[in-house]
């Protein structure tokens, strides 16, 4: 009886800590686009300054990820979560782990800082001497993130490895809310741009510190908030130095298709951004020549920002969530060597992510009108121009889900070489891509670079299939394709549905309603789109769609309102070298996302059963789970396509149990050297 009722009292926690975090990740999203919305007003969508800022704003995080993210994402995580099954919680390795990152993100953070005229040469096209200056000034103070970022990172990890995932998800909010509060005092003290012009010739420090300082503040508030639930862990970390046979030269060698598939996506992706900043250095040199209205028509990087932002919306809340919930499975069945259940898990997870998708890209498609005249920043002009982009990038948004899920089949193989070869396709069709693209009328480079795109979504699902069958036979395509063709239906009922709405409120005028103002533009997105979503609901009901259930049970088990889907085999955990952010989905916003930096899943995925509770840990205040959510092997993922034919080792010792070092806790080898030679 009582093993029943702490078993009921296990799953109710976990309800709740998946429920804390939905309702974070949530949240932070909210804000993340009030943010958008408000620097629109603050800078305008269209202006010179907005796309300067945003560029280099963005840097931070993209140098990051492609420096530094894939060893952290794929070395060092699993490194960590494996060390915090040692005696000491991985106190000892942990330390010695943290005194080595910071060094190396300082001196990275340096490097590029100082080299930040440099760092804009390399990623900008066309721009003029001040508008070179200004960038170079914003990247001086945005720049720094990247120390930030890396240690957020690995604060988030430690978290996680000690099965406290809510602060990572909640931190964000912290990071926006003090961009907001800039923004904010920006607006009140000087003014939004459609009242009073905030140009290159007209900006200051005070403007700079604003815009960039918070935005840079609200990273490092971002990182230093996870502290808190880090201390509370009683780890007892301190600087350690001493390095040798700690494994992570072993682990990256593991792992270098990940750290390659990292690099090479984000190559390519700086290249094409790149190529983004031409029209905004082009309206700068229309507007000097006193051509205003051709400048005003001439969308820049800041448009494609805002547009891959919404776009990727849809993605970002349903296909992360569902890939995290069948990838147990998918990896349960690669692991007991059923093809067949592999197959089947990849098709219902590509039936039922398209319930939601497919329902996306039509509702983006539809109300791209209204989100970019809200989006706009006060100018009917740069909404049109954003609803323009917004058309191109959402009707790929089922192809980019698609992949991703697809994508989870080869990790859950164990499979980190076929990414690469399917992410260096990409980014050369990409690079070739944004080679040609330089070339063409300067007012149709964002939109030429969002329809590259959406054939980089459609071409990366085709290439993933043919990787697949030569894996799983086939992918049950006959199945696939008539639940598409049914949820395209219902779907496009819908579309139908709000175009008629729209109509009634004239959207579809330049002096209708919608176009009248930002806030007509919002009411008719909060009237159209439930009209959209009952429509939709309905004609899937009449289409007969099964699939809706099948979302809606994982998703509502997570956030605590039914139970999962039940499932006869035994939960097997991902393995901690997947990462949210694989990089095989083009990367078309440099924004960044927390949610990418959270190491394997969240503990509810194993449901109920998966063993009695360890003692409560009277210092930390958490409850350490019987069942670790790595697999039985202690080498990363990536060892078995590494090494074929040979068997997984199974004496690999935990890391920090070094070889040249006194049990987790000891002193150094230095150490002992020093005091030997006293």
């Amino acid at each position: 009886m009582s093993a029943a009722k702490n078993s009921q009292s296990v799953q109710s926690g976990e309800a709740r800590s998946s429920a804390i975090m939905a309702a974070g990740t949530l949240v932070s999203r909210f804000l993340g686009f009030a943010k958008t919305w408000m620097l629109a007003v603050a800078l305008g969508l269209g202006s010179t300054v907005n796309d300067t800022f945003i560029n280099a704003n963005n840097l931070p995080n993209l140098i990051f990820l492609l420096v530094a993210g894939g060893v952290f994402n794929a070395v060092l995580v699993p490194q960590i979560i494996k060390a915090s099954r040692g005696p000491d919680r991985g106190a000892d390795y942990i330390s010695r782990l943290l005194t080595l990152a910071v060094l190396v993100l300082l001196g990275l953070t340096l490097l590029v800082t100082l080299a930040a005229p440099l760092v804009i040469d390399l990623t900008t096209q066309g721009y003029s001497p001040e508008q070179k200056a200004l960038a170079v000034t914003f990247a001086f103070y945005c720049l720094p993130q990247i120390f930030f970022y890396g240690l957020y990172a690995l604060l988030t990890q430690i978290l996680n490895a000690n099965g406290a995932f809510g602060p990572a998800m909640w931190a964000p909010i912290v990071n926006n809310v003090l961009a907001i509060a800039g923004l904010g005092m920006f607006i009140w003290l000087l003014g939004a741009n459609l009242y009073h012009p905030h140009t290159l010739d007209n900006w200051g420090p005070f403007q700079t510190f604003l815009i960039a300082g918070f935005s840079t503040i609200g990273v490092i508030a971002q990182t230093a908030v996870l502290f808190i639930p880090v201390l509370r862990l009683r780890l007892g970390l301190r600087p350690r130095f001493g390095w040798r046979g700690v494994g992570l030269g072993q682990a990256a060698k593991l792992s270098v298709w990940t750290l390659l598939t990292a690099a090479v996506g984000q190559l390519a992706f700086l290249y094409v951004m790149k190529i983004a900043t031409i029209p905004g250095a082009e309206r700068l040199r229309l507007e000097q020549a006193g051509q205003t209205e051709a400048a005003a028509t001439l969308p820049g990087n800041a448009v494609l920002e805002v547009a891959s932002q919404l776009y990727l919306l849809p993605h970002s809340i349903i296909a992360l969530s569902l890939a995290t919930v069948l990838f147990n499975r998918m990896t349960h069945a690669s692991q007991t060597g059923n093809r067949a259940e592999l197959r089947e898990a990849l098709s219902h997870g590509l039936r039922t992510m398209a319930v939601a998708t497919v329902f996306g890209a039509l509702a983006l498609f539809a109300l791209a009108g209204p989100l970019g005249m809200f989006f706009s920043g006060g100018e009917p002009q740069d909404g049109v121009m954003l609803a323009q982009t917004l058309t191109i990038l959402a009707l790929s948004t089922p192809f980019m889900s698609a992949n991703f899920m697809m994508s989870r089949v080869f990790y859950a193989n164990e499979d980190a070489r076929t990414p690469f070869f399917i992410q260096v396709i990409l980014a050369g069709v990409n690079v070739a891509g944004a080679f040609v693209i330089q070339f063409l009328p300067v007012d149709r480079i964002i939109f030429a670079i969002a329809v590259l795109y959406t054939l980089g979504n459609i071409l990366s699902v085709v290439i993933s299939v043919a990787f697949l069958r030569r894996l799983l036979g086939h992918v049950d395509g006959p199945r696939i394709t008539n639940s598409y063709i049914r949820m395209g239906y219902a779907a496009l009922g819908s579309a139908l549905a709000g175009t008629l709405a729209l109509w009634l409120l004239g959207s579809y005028r330049a002096d209708g309603f919608a176009w009248s103002s930002r806030p007509a533009a919002l009411v008719t997105v909060v009237v159209v789109g439930p009209v959209m979503l009952i429509a939709y609901l309905l004609l899937l009901r009449l289409f007969r769609v099964s699939e809706l259930r099948d979302l809606l049970r994982p998703l509502l088990g997570r956030l605590g309102r039914g139970a999962p889907a039940a499932s006869s085999e035994s939960p097997t955990a991902p393995r901690a070298t997947v990462s949210d952010d694989t990089g095989l989905i083009p990367r078309i916003s440099g924004e960044f996302d927390a949610a990418s930096f959270r190491a394997g899943p969240d503990l509810s995925s194993f449901g109920p059963g998966g063993g009695p509770e360890e003692p409560h840990d009277e210092h930390s205040g958490w409850t350490r789970p019987a069942r670790s959510y790595l697999p039985e092997e202690e080498q990363p993922s990536g060892a078995r396509s590494m090494f074929k034919g040979s068997a997984l080792r199974r004496d690999v010792p935990l890391p920090g149990r070094r070889t040249r070092q006194d049990p987790a806790g000891g002193p150094s080898h230095r150490e002992r050297k020093r005091r030997r030679r006293e």
